[in-house]
């Protein structure tokens, strides 16, 4: 009886001890939490000091995404042997420059993708890879600062594609007014003063002119994520038919080191490319006929694409 109300006393005392251990390491670690957090608050507040100082800032991301396939004597299809793929990538880059009177913003914003399909049955199909989506656009945006929030600028924005009819059609816009940052991060350009240089083969249908532009950017990066919306828009003075409106978007969240998922998506309207698409795809002698397409009756649907894949970050 002695043994075992010893053993039991023993067995209290060690619980005791276990659990006054428990409590102390419990303490300890919010001790060390709270340390941490500390720490970790004194470093983004020097961050945020960093990130103020005059000078350039730079960086990249964007996305990757692609897939390959191989089917041999797959009758459920209508081509059973073909080989096929899809390869594309995005990237968002930008280089600022950041000082106390004035700034110089540059981007670059790129978006190329092919896709094949190999028709192993015909032996004079086209088996190479095709350019699907081909979006490459540069700007550069000067300002004087005449408010903390507001300044005098002038723009350079280029926009055409690369893998397929270079500069046909492609835009320049110069031109000057207004560059407004309401929060960090978030740049509205207005410019009523702007000119829309075209240059396209058919001159017949692009044309170039004078007009407003308005641009809206906001790229941030928050922990693994990295993000851009870019809203460009120009507004014709002769014509509403000559105006046009991009929008583009990225995202990127990061997995392990610089790499990780990422998605894109735009939106576009350009009567100007729906007439010449619709114009190559004319055929006068069709039964029944066709109506002719002008800027009075072409269907300018809303142009779309995205992509998704890996991601990367510099």
């Amino acid at each position: 009886m002695k043994k075992t109300l010893l053993l039991l006393a023993l067995c209290i005392g060690l619980t005791a001890v276990n659990a006054q251990t428990k409590e102390e390491l419990e303490a300890q670690k919010k001790e060390k939490q709270a340390a941490a957090n500390a720490l970790q608050a004194e470093a983004k507040a020097l961050q945020a000091k960093i990130d103020a100082l005059p000078g350039w800032r730079k960086g990249a991301f964007g996305t990757i995404g692609g897939s390959l396939s191989n089917f041999s004597n797959w009758y459920s299809q209508s081509t059973p042997n073909n080989n096929s793929g899809n390869i594309g990538f995005t990237l968002n880059a930008y280089a600022n420059l950041i000082e106390d009177k004035f700034f110089w913003r540059n981007s670059l914003s790129t978006n190329l993708n092919w896709v094949k399909l190999d028709d192993k049955d015909n032996p004079t199909d086209d088996d190479s890879f095709k350019p699907t989506t081909d979006v490459f656009n540069i700007s550069s945006l000067y300002g004087r600062n005449i408010t903390k929030s507001l300044a005098a600028s002038a723009l350079m924005e280029y926009r055409t594609t690369l893998l397929d009819n270079f500069n046909d059609p492609g835009y320049l816009d110069l031109g000057v007014g207004a560059t407004w940052t309401p929060i960090k991060n978030l740049i509205v350009v207005i410019h009523p003063l702007n000119y829309n240089f075209v240059f396209a083969d058919n001159e017949t249908i692009f044309e170039s002119s004078l007009g407003a532009k308005i641009v809206a950017d906001y790229t941030r990066q928050i922990g693994a994520v990295n993000f851009k919306t870019n809203l460009s828009t120009f507004q014709s003075y002769k014509n509403g038919d000559l105006s046009n409106l991009t929008w583009t978007n990225s995202f990127g969240y990061t997995l392990w080191k610089m790499i990780g998922v990422g998605f894109d998506f735009g939106l576009r309207s350009n009567k100007q490319e729906a007439l010449n698409y619709a114009l190559a795809n004319y055929d006068p002698l069709a039964v029944p006929a066709e109506t002719e397409p002008t800027f009075d009756n072409v269907d300018n649907k809303l142009q779309t694409y995205y992509t998704i894949g890996l991601s990367y970050k510099f």
